[in-house]
């Protein structure tokens, strides 16, 4: 993984080394900034940059602030690490963007197989180079592209592959732990609401038209129907 640049952001020095430590001893490229501010700077500056780890409250510009901007013309995977663990708090990043969410303390094996898990549903050519057609939804796996109605849909990694899921199982009423245990592809802990939060965005982004197509299961979880 020599190729795979990691961008590691977080105001405390010590927990920078912790993490660089165990990402380059599994053999990644890590580049270390302390702000918010510093990390935008380096992205833009290094395009090549496979990921970002980055923490919440730092000074200069805090992780809200720089996921953000960096969201504006990305779609680089991006994980909040953040002593936060308040619900309000989880939401926030998720609605800017972000495709995990780990609280203080965690385990940095942990925090690996989570890295490790997210390049490896991000990879370029990984997703296939089928297209996929359901109602008014095209999906375009190759290029990382939906459309409704012809038109180009900007989604997070997450969300496509929340979509891709659906669309897979159309049909078939899916609960939140299943979705969990696929989507995510490892053993999360988290509570519901983190599919529901990424289900509302999806729905809002597709439209109502196409959005529609995922039914709430009360009690359950959700199903992809086909108008």
């Amino acid at each position: 993984m020599d190729s795979v640049r990691i961008l590691v952001v977080d105001d405390e020095e010590r927990m920078r080394k912790l993490v660089r430590d165990f990402l380059v001893k599994e053999g990644f490229q890590v580049i270390e900034c302390a702000n918010g501010l510093e990390a935008v700077d380096a992205f833009q500056a290094d395009p090549s940059i496979s990921l970002i780890i980055l923490d919440v409250m730092m000074p200069v510009m805090d992780g809200w602030t720089a996921a953000r901007t960096i969201r504006a013309s990305s779609q680089v995977p991006i994980i909040m690490l953040t002593a936060k663990s308040e619900e309000k708090d989880e939401l926030n990043g998720f609605s800017i963007g972000a495709d995990e969410y780990i609280s203080k303390p965690f385990s940095p094996k942990i925090l690996v197989a989570r890295v490790k898990a997210l390049l490896r549903r991000t990879a370029p050519g990984e997703q296939g180079g089928d297209v996929i057609s359901v109602g008014c939804i095209r999906m375009d796996k190759a290029a990382h592209q939906v459309y409704v109605d012809d038109v180009p849909v900007d989604l997070s990694f997450k969300e496509f592959e929340l979509l891709e899921y659906f669309i897979e199982n159309k049909g078939i009423a899916l609960s939140r732990e299943k979705i969990l245990n696929n989507v995510w592809d490892y053993d999360y802990f988290g509570e519901a609401r983190t599919i529901d939060t990424h289900v509302k965005k999806l729905r809002a982004k597709l439209g109502d038209k196409a959005g529609e197509m995922i039914r709430t299961i009360w009690g359950m979880g959700y199903k992809f129907e086909e108008k």
